[in-house]
C-alpha cells in the first residue's frame, strides 16, 4: 500500500480538455469524484470495474490514495497533460 500511495500520480492526471480539467485517471475521462462517489456510496470494486471497463484496479487505489493526499495537504498539484 505504500508504494501506491507514493505513485498514484502514474494514474491520476488533470488536462484543461477533458473532464474541464478534473482529476481523472489518466489517459481516460473518468474523474476521480466518480470513483470516490461510487466507493462511499458501497459500490464494491468489481461493479465499478464492470461500470467502467476502462478502469484497473490499481486505479480506483490510486483515486482513493490521491483523496487521502486532497485531504492531508488540502490540494495537491498536478502536472497538467499535454495534448498534441
Amino acid at each position: 500500500m505504500m508504494r501506491l500511495m507514493e505513485n498514484w500520480k502514474e494514474r491520476i492526471s488533470v488536462d484543461p480538455a477533458v473532464c474541464h480539467g478534473k482529476a481523472c485517471v489518466r489517459g481516460t475521462r473518468i474523474m476521480v469524484s466518480v470513483i470516490l462517489d461510487n466507493v462511499a456510496a458501497g459500490v464494491p470494486g468489481s461493479e465499478i470495474l464492470a461500470s467502467y471497463p476502462a478502469l484497473k484496479s490499481e486505479d480506483i487505489d490510486a483515486a482513493l490514495a490521491y483523496a487521502a493526499e486532497l485531504t492531508r495537504e488540502g490540494s495537491v498539484d498536478l502536472p497538467a497533460e499535454l495534448t498534441a
